[in-house]
């Protein structure tokens, strides 16, 4: 998900937004950490609310080591990072570490407030979060990626920051020379303890083989059903009997639309030829009120212990809400 952000992208998604997140960004694709000077922290103004603080001013910091972490909560690799970012407001925010969380939409359903309190108090965030709905702040700081951290120092001056995930322990030990610059001090120098599962987990690198892919038809790649999309329009598709690695397809009745596809009807089915060791799609119901029911196969057969988080052994799961949801975490 650490892509340049586009109007078109941001829509609002109807009924069933779904999107495949397993983004191939790993140590030798990740964008390069910087320690140059990158100016000074701007603005804080324009979020539209603020979890777990009082709305901040750039004022508000002085004195502070600040780590900005631009965040939008269905992306995959923003997750995997999370841990990292939980682990360091835990050991350093007494010793002048302030971390804020500025969350910034790329789906219309992870604009609204209550979304995204929602999703922070289910994760346990503490660290204030801007509620960014306008990309007021995004724009502030000229960012263009999820998630992306800005480190600043004690003055207001931003110098480093890192696209992507990964550089964790580059990162710490930049937080670490700034807080001891800043005077702080009473922490070791060893790294801060770290536990990641489930979604959070680390990527197997090694064995990924599927990028991150969107199934509305505007930024869709790879799809087969035969005939093509019907556009914003009831359809029903047929999947064919083999699919390519990195192939997708529809069976049963959908309207696909640029953002999103919606099931018209039961029993429709969407297949995927991938390479990963886990899978996770973003969805929604229509309706809170109204959960709706999937079930996932591996190769035609139930999962057992590859099962996800959000699917039990027998590839049961219920979409409750709009978010991302982990299918498959195959053992390997």
């Amino acid at each position: 998900m650490t892509q340049q952000i586009s109007p078109s992208r941001r829509k609002f998604l109807r009924t069933m937004p779904i999107g495949i997140g397993a983004l191939q960004l790993g140590p030798t694709g990740s964008a390069a950490a910087s320690f140059l000077g990158e100016g000074t922290v701007p603005s804080l103004g324009g979020a539209v609310a603020w979890l777990n603080s009082p709305a901040l001013t750039k004022e508000n910091l002085r004195g502070e080591v600040a780590l900005f972490d631009f965040w939008t909560y269905t992306c995959i690799n923003w997750r995997r990072t999370y841990p990292y970012l939980r682990a360091w407001h835990e050991k350093y925010e007494k010793h002048g570490l302030k971390v804020i969380g500025v969350h910034t939409p790329e789906f219309g359903f992870e604009s609204h407030a209550d979304n995204v309190a929602r999703f922070a108090k289910e994760l346990q965030i503490k660290y204030p979060v801007a509620i960014d709905s306008e990309y007021a702040i995004w724009r502030a700081f000229e960012n263009e990626y999820w998630p992306a951290l800005y480190l600043a120092d004690a003055q207001g001056h931003i110098g480093y920051h890192k696209f992507g995930e990964g550089d964790f322990e580059r990162t710490e030990r930049a937080i670490q020379d700034l807080l001891r610059r800043a005077g702080g001090d009473g922490f070791d120098s060893q790294l801060a303890p770290v536990k990641a599962t489930g979604a959070e987990a680390a990527a197997d690198w090694a064995y990924l083989k599927s990028s991150e892919n969107y199934v509305g038809y505007a930024h869709t790649e790879g799809f087969v059903s035969r005939g093509g999309f019907a556009f914003d329009k009831n359809h029903s598709y047929v999947a064919p009997e083999r699919l390519q690695r990195n192939e997708w397809a529809l069976a049963g009745n959908w309207t696909a639309q640029k953002q999103a596809i919606q099931l018209n009807a039961p029993n429709g089915s969407i297949v995927y030829q991938f390479h990963a060791r886990d899978l996770h799609l973003v969805m929604g119901p229509e309706r809170l009120e109204r959960p709706v029911r999937f079930r996932i196969l591996i190769d035609g057969q139930i999962p057992g212990a590859s099962h996800g988080t959000d699917t039990d052994d027998r590839g049961n799961g219920v979409v409750i809400e709009p978010r991302m949801y982990q299918l498959t975490a195959v053992r390997l």
